[in-house]
């Protein structure tokens, strides 16, 4: 309110120089404003931090393995109790795997898990990191406890019914920057200033503005 006040105060000893052009200066320049207030909260990094609930079909963390589907999440409920993640693992340390069994065939035959250091190319016994021996999981689930530490690790689901070449793998980036989330989050609100920079100078620069300036009393 003492904002509001000022203004108001400050308004009244400044020259009235038309009440049409300044109200569609007021409306350019709340338009402009809001245009960037709204460009900057769907770029918000934050609202990209950790796996929510999305479609099955739209879920990139669903894999094919063979003629079903399986879901990757990863845990770290000793910094964030209730949050998941897929590929993006914000923290090292001790990380909870889960693998869901979409598709109850699968829960009939023997799945396992593997998880190696890097991007999958190396699979030495010093890279490998977990080994879930493939067995049965009526309830549908697949759990592993693992220790992650910064860097890229690669999570490849096994089943022995399974075709070798169709085997669903992850690659999880651990406790590293995403740099084109990052610049996606940083270009979208510099997107926005350059555009309400640009309105500004336009109607600053345009022929009406002028001519208002000109023609208006000054007094």
């Amino acid at each position: 309110m003492g904002v509001v006040v000022l203004h108001l105060a400050a308004d009244q000893h400044k020259p009235q120089r038309g009440g049409s052009g300044i109200t569609m200066i007021w409306h350019v320049t709340q338009a402009g404003a809001t245009a960037l207030l709204l460009v900057a909260a769907l770029y918000h990094p934050d609202g990209a931090a950790a796996h929510g609930s999305t479609e099955l079909e739209q879920d990139p963390c669903v894999r094919q393995l063979g003629d079903g589907m399986v879901h990757f999440s990863a845990y770290q409920p000793q910094y964030e109790l209730k949050d998941q993640y897929c590929t993006e693992i914000p923290q090292e340390g001790d990380t909870f795997l889960v693998v869901d069994l979409v598709d109850p065939t699968l829960r009939t035959e023997p799945v396992g898990m593997r998880v190696v250091k890097g991007n999958g190319t190396k699979e030495t016994e010093d890279q490998i990191v977990a080994d879930v021996r493939p067995s049965y999981h009526p309830d549908g689930v697949l759990r592993s406890e693992v220790r992650l530490d910064e860097g890229q690790y690669t999570v490849t689901i096994q089943s022995e019914k399974r075709n070798i070449l169709k085997r669903p793998q992850y690659l999880l980036r651990v406790h590293m920057v995403d740099y084109q989330k990052l610049v996606i989050s940083i270009g979208g609100p510099l997107v926005g200033v350059l555009l309400f920079a640009w309105l500004v100078y336009k109607l600053i620069r345009s022929k009406w503005l002028r001519r208002w300036w000109t023609a208006a009393p000054s007094s």
